[in-house]
């Protein structure tokens, strides 16, 4: 191989592994205000995608609304299968049933280490001028989730 193209490839990994890094730094921790932020601001949920087999608005159950969308970030859209990567961020927005009021903004967050006996998955529920209702390890958000323990705790979205 030419000493250019070593140089080349030496250059983006490197910038790859750079531009890594800085963004698990930008990634807030177990914070429910930092998260809000993040999610708003810093990276908005509203330009993610979906999960390519629960796309747009979907019918809903209690407790969330009768009527949903849920944004998934990039780090979790890249998973190919349970369990996700930490970093990945599933934004619920909780509709009723005309769909025309949001009610609550619901939010799973992986963090490595933060909660292994329930996926290390952070959970928060906003209202949606970002007030925090509950956030952490509800007791309710893991039992119901529980369910899917084989589906990394995730129940819109089947990994094949």
């Amino acid at each position: 191989m030419k000493k250019c193209c070593v140089i080349a490839l030496f250059l983006t990994c490197a910038l790859t592994l750079l531009a890594g890094t800085v963004m698990a730094e930008d990634m807030p921790g177990p914070d429910s205000a930092k998260l809000w932020e993040y999610i708003t601001t810093v990276d908005p949920y509203t330009e993610w995608g979906f999960w390519p087999d629960h796309e747009g608005m979907q019918d809903g159950r209690a407790p969330h609304g009768p009527k949903h969308k849920v944004f998934v970030n990039a780090t979790g859209l890249k998973c190919m299968m349970a369990p996700v990567m930490p970093g990945t961020i599933e934004v619920k927005e909780n509709y009723s049933e005309d769909e025309k009021e949001l009610l609550v903004i619901t939010v799973m967050y992986k963090i490595k280490g933060y909660n292994p006996d329930a996926g290390d998955w952070y959970w928060v529920k906003y209202m949606p001028d970002g007030t925090v209702k509950k956030a952490g390890k509800p007791a309710g958000c893991i039992g119901c989730h529980a369910t899917r323990v084989a589906n990394d705790y995730i129940l819109v979205h089947e990994f094949k």
